[in-house]
């Protein structure tokens, strides 16, 4: 599985044009919906804009699995199916309940690579009446960036975004060193109109890379490997193979300045157990900024565990406890391979970034306010 990354900057996404029917004139408090449908769940916010922000007024997530088995087949099985439909008729009814008409719902990399996936938006669309899109790799980068936007540090030159989804994980590298401190989570959140060739003083993407290993696709290549913690090594050799041919990845100086956001259930997982929580707080956890060694400590304890001690601990949850050590490799090799030993937590991603372009498109929500960590 090679990583997919754009051959020049002419290869950088344009911004998305949506269906005619979401781009009508907003009014004063319209509801946003964005629902983002991946290898492993399916999660929805809706939302209503405030000021540089959003305020959220109804979520939703639950796991489906969509790409069980895709390894294997190539093709999203007829459970597997049924399973994310029926996730998807609970978020038309809080859609409808709402009354929500504007909102972007997109799927990712399961449906990228299966042959039916095709079949399976149809079959969405008559059941559900979603209008369920696919994107490609490179926007689901840069929705995941800017929606970490208020946790860049006004002291960062240069910024490493990282979000582990369930079927692959992608990675861009900012350059932030001629934008303005003030001006640098300001400058991110302007990455929504694309990652084009930034003028002088703006934030100017070096790179970028889709590895399509998540924490499932991960999980399932080495399923056959009977001993954990060799399992546990296997999964982080192999990924970090796949980081070869991204350009940062070989820089001999570390560069000043450098700060890696992590977005992901894995990280935020991670974070949570390093909190000990027992009870999820996102208000903990979201800006939360951990040490390597915090990391390795937290990641050796779920090693200590074993498969049904992880199943146990309420850190942790039944619906993580089977993926979280392929996820761990994954954010194991990023602190270990790059010149930082902190990373930021975010519990934001691909939907956040969803409604922010949608906000920022329609002018209800401005960057200007915005304000980043010192």
């Amino acid at each position: 599985m090679t990583p997919m990354r754009p051959a020049g900057a002419d290869a950088f996404p344009k911004p998305t044009v949506e269906p005619a029917a979401t781009r009508t004139s907003p009014d004063e408090g319209a509801l946003y919906a964005a629902l983002d449908l991946g290898t492993n769940s399916c999660r929805m916010l809706i939302a209503r804009p405030r000021g540089s922000q959003f305020q959220v007024v109804d979520s939703f997530s639950k796991p489906v699995q969509l790409g069980q088995g895709l390894e294997a087949s190539g093709r999203l099985s007829r459970s597997s199916m049924a399973r994310t439909v029926h996730a998807l008729q609970v978020c038309r009814r809080k859609l409808d309940q709402h009354e929500v008409t504007r909102m972007r719902l997109v799927a990712t990399e399961a449906c990228r690579r299966a042959r039916n996936s095709r079949d399976f938006l149809r079959a969405v669309r008559r059941e559900t009446g979603l209008p369920l899109e696919i994107i490609e790799a490179e926007e689901e980068a840069r929705l995941a960036v800017i929606s970490c936007a208020p946790l860049v540090s006004l002291r960062t030159e240069h910024l490493l975004v990282v979000d582990i989804g369930g079927g692959s994980t992608e990675l861009v590298w900012i350059d932030l060193s001629e934008v303005e401190p003030r001006e640098r989570p300001r400058s991110i959140m302007k990455l929504s109109d694309g990652f084009t060739n930034a003028l002088p003083g703006q934030a100017r993407v070096v790179d970028w890379i889709s590895v399509p290993l998540g924490v499932a696709t991960l999980r399932d290549q080495f399923a056959d490997v009977e001993d954990e913690p060799g399992r546990f090594a296997l999964m982080s050799w192999y990924f970090e193979e796949r980081l070869a041919n991204f350009a940062p990845y070989a820089l001999n100086t570390p560069p000043e300045g450098f700060q890696i956001i992590g977005t992901s259930g894995t990280v935020t997982t991670v974070a949570a157990s390093h909190l000990g929580l027992r009870r999820y707080d996102r208000t903990k956890v979201d800006g939360l900024v951990m040490t390597t060694d915090q990391i390795d400590r937290v990641i050796r304890d779920y090693l200590l565990l074993g498969p049904e001690g992880r199943r146990a601990d309420p850190r942790i949850g039944r619906e993580r406890h089977a993926l979280i050590m392929s996820g761990a490799a994954i954010l194991q090799t990023l602190m270990r391979v790059w010149p930082t030993n902190r990373l930021s937590v975010a519990d934001r991603g691909l939907r956040e970034g969803i409604l922010y372009a949608q906000m920022v498109r329609d002018g209800v929500v401005t960057p200007e306010g915005l304000e980043g960590v010192a």
